[in-house]
């Protein structure tokens, strides 16, 4: 059946808005596994509940039904925002608790979920009764099986999947995009937002002593080597060009160009929206004005469809557990991400050079949960190569409060140059600028796995500001997410860290910082990133002061499918394998052993944008 396609969605909403909604009841709407009779105290109950932003959860009860609900939030648009608006109707459709937690957006689903309890168990609510309500969920009926027929077929509806999305139907091919979450995103839209690119000779990149050679320098060493050069070259080659390109579709940097945790260098482009929303806001943005092309969520991939030797589709499983074979005219993008969250293929890679103490299930990963290697067991299965695998890259920046999901968010810094991590003895145990694995191997050392970042009111000078994850400093500290003291002594005293320590941790990083590095005594950890190109940070010295506790995470997978420079997907015998293109995390061989933090929006753009160009150009 040939794909209807029709302009999709509604537009994002603008960030930032506090956004009241009110869902009225449902009746006879689906069918329920189950009732459940719980008898309320009618009336209207609220909960204060913290997700990515504090949330207030409003519901109103009759004797025996919820009759409304009310949230009143600001959740990141594209991210929790679209779940703040779902997960009410799916409660108030069932009458029940049992509403799955969206891949994503964990916060913001368990924050609603824990609300309307707390606001249930306010009326009267048991708690066998709220028990038994989270057993209530919505029986789906299968639907029927379907074909689906474009010029170019993508997988995955993250960074890389999207932009091969587009450039395909600016080469005006039809794309049907398969996505097995219920919305786009993937990793991308959870990142901090940066994007390295130089524009060469341009007077920023002079300011900063940067060129594109630099970075494809910086890039192929701080990867000991391992990448593909050639790929390598295409990545830094083409990194401004891709901001070009999403400038052209409306997207807006702020113009600011900073050190990325692990960057190496102050070449990070920041969008003006925060994390990765900015990027899936433009990507909506030319759904909404454009024709051709037909997002298909909750759908998961399963295997290739080939025909002759030639990759020409794919079948997947739909929602309901309906078989959707999708057949693509032209080629198909596998761009399904890496395998972050498949603790069985990441304990797999890491045994071959034992280079993490441990990648089990106690460690948390900054990955959706959606990222768990389909891609590339998919294309092992029809004889792709893989490279890289053994390389896995984790960061020292998870957030400890979140439990299995290691998120991001609450992470304080804003940029290399302005902060500081110490341990549990109030000390500097690494180079805060230098590499990631570094940097991580250096926190697994320290006492419970665990640091703190510290910093000063530099970059928060009233304390409502938002960090990178469009989280307000003052909300984080409310929520006991951060520290936030006058001094150093009552700093160290929320931190339970030695104060003397602390103090004089901060005074030698200060004597740094006054002019770079002291001639005749360099850093200990061998930091040279002080200060920014232009002098701004002067040490932490400017009350109030800040901490935040942080954790190793699971981050990037280096390793995945072969691909060369037209990102062709290559077997284990050195050949293409004809029809099938592959960009962002699920490919390997362009980053080496370690990415460079920044690397990876560039990644999906760069690599995107070909794969699609590509794809709609193969022939059969």
């Amino acid at each position: 059946m040939k794909a209807n396609f029709k302009k999709l969605g509604k537009k994002i909403a603008v960030l930032g808005m506090t956004v009241a909604m009110t869902v009225s009841m449902f009746a006879g709407c689906g069918k329920k596994e189950k009732e459940v009779n719980v008898t309320y105290t009618p009336g209207t109950y609220e909960s204060t509940q913290m997700g990515m932003h504090e949330m207030t959860v409003k519901v109103t009860v009759s004797k025996d039904r919820i009759t409304n609900i009310k949230l009143v939030h600001s959740e990141t648009p594209g991210i929790g925002e679209p779940v703040a608006v779902s997960m009410p109707e799916e409660i108030m459709e069932i009458q029940g608790l049992g509403v799955d937690v969206v891949a994503g957006a964990t916060l913001t689903s368990k924050a609603i979920l824990a609300g309307v309890a707390d606001c249930l168990k306010q009326a009267g609510a048991s708690d066998d009764d709220i028990k038994a309500l989270e057993g209530v969920k919505k029986t789906v009926e299968k639907e029927k099986d379907k074909e689906m027929t474009a010029d170019v077929v993508v997988i995955g509806a993250g960074g890389a999947g999207m932009a091969a999305a587009i450039t395909a139907n600016q080469e005006g091919k039809s794309v049907i995009v398969i996505e097995k979450t219920s919305k786009m995103g993937g990793n991308t839209i959870l990142s901090g937002g940066a994007m390295n690119a130089v524009q060469d000779g341009s007077d920023v990149a002079k300011e900063k002593e940067d060129s594109v050679a630099k970075h494809y320098e910086q890039t192929f060493n701080g990867g000991d080597q391992k990448g593909n050069p050639d790929l390598v070259h295409v990545l830094t080659d083409n990194a401004w060009s891709g901001v070009e390109w999403l400038k052209d579709l409306g997207m807006e940097f702020t113009g600011v160009v900073f050190t990325v945790t692990g960057g190496m260098w102050p070449r990070a482009q920041q969008p003006k929206e925060p994390e990765g929303t900015g990027f899936f806001k433009t990507y909506q943005n030319y759904l909404d004005n454009h024709d051709g092309i037909e997002m298909v969520y909750n759908t998961t991939a399963d295997e290739f469809i080939v025909e002759n030797g030639v990759v020409v589709g794919v079948k997947c499983t739909g929602k309901t557990g309906n078989s959707v074979t999708v057949k693509a005219n032209n080629g198909v993008v596998l761009a399904t991400g890496g395998f972050g969250w498949n603790v069985e293929m990441r304990q797999e890679a890491n045994s071959i050079l034992k280079q993490w103490p441990t990648l089990d299930e106690t460690i948390p990963s900054t990955n959706t949960s959606g990222i768990t290697g389909d891609g590339i067991k998919m294309a092992t299965a029809i004889g792709a190569n893989t490279v890289g695998m053994e390389y896995i890259q984790l960061l020292p920046l998870g957030d400890p409060s979140e439990g299995h999901l290691g998120s991001l968010s609450g992470n304080i810094e804003h940029a290399v140059e302005s902060r500081i991590f110490v341990n549990l003895s109030g000390n500097r145990f690494v180079n805060e600028g230098g590499r990631r694995d570094e940097m991580t191997l250096g926190l697994f050392a320290q006492e419970e796995t665990t640091m703190f970042i510290v910093m000063d009111s530099d970059t928060y000078p009233n304390g409502d500001e938002l960090n990178n994850f469009g989280e307000r400093i003052c909300d984080l500290v409310a929520a006991g997410r951060a520290y936030k003291a006058d001094t150093l002594e009552d700093l160290a005293a929320q931190m339970g860290v030695p104060a003397e320590n602390l103090i004089n941790t901060v005074n030698e990083y200060n004597r740094h910082c006054k002019g770079g590095d002291l001639e005749g005594q360099p850093d200990e950890f061998g930091r040279t990133l002080f200060s920014d190109t232009e002098g701004k940070n002067n040490g932490i010295n400017n009350a109030p002061y800040y901490a935040a506790k942080r954790v190793p995470t699971v981050h990037h997978t280096m390793g995945g499918v072969e691909i060369n420079v037209n990102t062709e997907v290559i077997d284990t015998n050195g050949n293409v394998i004809p029809g099938l293109f592959a960009a962002g995390e699920v490919t390997g061989g362009i980053h080496g052993s370690n990415r460079l933090g920044g690397n990876a929006l560039t990644d999906t753009v760069v690599f995107g944008r070909i794969a699609g160009s590509n794809a709609a150009k193969y022939t059969r």
